[in-house]
């Protein structure tokens, strides 16, 4: 066996469709295009969602929804996994700067502590926004819930 010997099995190629090359090609003429119309004619691109004249779907389809540009998007960060944190690094003190060392947030969110979970020592925890567990579990501990 030879690389020059090596070809495809047989039946799985196929010869492309040689178009507008006489009558006797059996696609010449109209060239498979059919007659008139614009799909006919070169340079033919239809828009997206054109349904041949009828009502497209985007249309048929009422509008729906609402979305508020002046929206805050928050990243919540739990009580457990903060307290998980600070055990494991022996902290007293957790902000935005700690959270982003540790992958728990990226240098653009705004950071909520939510109240899932518990605390069991006193910490200060400087956040953007505080849920009122989140900060009444902090205060009930002797801890500094600090808004930036």
């Amino acid at each position: 066996m030879n690389l020059s010997t090596l070809k495809p099995a047989e039946g799985s190629t196929k010869n492309r469709k040689r178009i507008g090359r006489g009558t006797g090609s059996g696609r010449g003429g109209t060239s498979t295009r059919g007659h008139k119309g614009a799909q006919s004619r070169s340079g033919y691109s239809s828009k997206p969602g054109f349904e041949g004249g009828q009502m497209p779907l985007q249309r048929r389809l009422p509008k729906v929804g609402f979305k508020n540009i002046n929206r805050k998007e928050f990243h919540g960060i739990n009580l457990d996994t903060i307290s998980k944190l600070a055990e494991e690094k022996g902290l007293e003190m957790i902000d935005k700067a700690i959270l982003i060392s540790n992958g728990l947030a990226s240098k653009n969110d705004r950071i909520k502590i939510l109240g899932r979970g518990e605390i069991t020592k006193k910490i200060q925890i400087k956040a953007n926004a505080f849920s009122e567990t989140a900060k009444s579990a902090i205060e009930a501990q002797g801890g500094v819930a600090e808004i930036i």
